[in-house]
């Protein structure tokens, strides 16, 4: 999966230039996102941030008290976390740094932004929605009741509520004893890829829809342009560009442009 463009357009401007930058596999920047982040804040700048919030130095996060609408971006170095103006925080949202969150998104009550995190512009971070070492590009919606884990989400994404991206495999009685994960391998073509990953969600290209609780299991690529039905279980493995995934009574088709 070398071919970016099955998945992403525009990605020779900031930030996403330096998110893809070099990469092998589409995956390849959940590898290292710790790192992409701190190049991302290298040179960012802001206010403090302290009236309705409660900051923890430990576990460099921010607690959302009050109803907040930023004019300005804000910075906090010693958490790791940059969000910019114009963006929206309800109260009971928590955000773990390094996170890097863009213009005008929304932080809805009760969210989850758990360490390792870049939300673009226009993002929507929803209620009771859980997002951990994940890429949210541009003006895509996570709003209601979602788990995002080791997934890039591309531009104008909509996860229907309920909707998940599962992240960790099944393992075996001894697997989990021994505290061992099995890396995630991918069916391509007649062959299983190796990720060299033991937790990856999934890939959803610009503009795919989730239905409402759909589950998307562990290593799944999802081409641009794609549709997954509600309630659909998706199995691992590569989907193309305009895709409609439904249920198995119904016929798979390809969307129309």
């Amino acid at each position: 999966m070398k071919d970016l463009s099955l998945f992403f357009s525009n990605l020779d401007r900031e930030p996403y230039r330096t998110i893809f930058s070099g990469v092998d596999r589409v995956w390849d920047p959940l590898k290292n996102l710790n790192s992409i982040l701190q190049a991302l804040t290298q040179n960012k700048t802001g206010t403090n941030l302290s009236d309705g919030v409660c900051l923890d130095k430990n576990e460099k996060g921010l607690f959302i008290q009050k109803w907040i609408k930023l004019d300005h971006a804000v910075y906090l170095k010693e958490q790791g976390i940059f969000i910019g103006s114009g963006t929206r925080l309800e109260p009971s949202a928590i955000i773990k740094g390094p996170a890097v969150i863009g213009e005008n998104c929304d932080i809805r009550q009760g969210a989850y932004v758990r360490e390792n995190i870049f939300a673009g512009e226009g993002c929507v971070i929803g209620h009771s929605t859980e997002v951990k070492n994940s890429i949210l590009m541009d003006h895509s919606e996570v709003g209601h009741f979602n788990y995002i884990g080791d997934s890039i989400v591309g531009r104008h994404v909509n996860m229907g509520a309920g909707s998940r991206l599962a992240n960790l495999q099944f393992r075996n009685k001894v697997d989990k004893e021994k505290g061992f994960i099995p890396p995630i391998q991918i069916p391509l073509g007649s062959e299983d890829f190796k990720t060299d990953m033991e937790k990856l969600g999934a890939i959803l290209g610009d503009h795919t829809e989730l239905g409402c609780n759909a589950v998307l299991c562990p290593g799944t690529l999802i081409g641009k342009g794609s549709w997954v039905y509600p309630n659909l279980m998706v199995p691992k493995g590569y989907y193309q560009p305009a895709s409609v995934l439904i249920p198995k009574d119904r016929k798979p088709r390809i969307i129309k442009k």
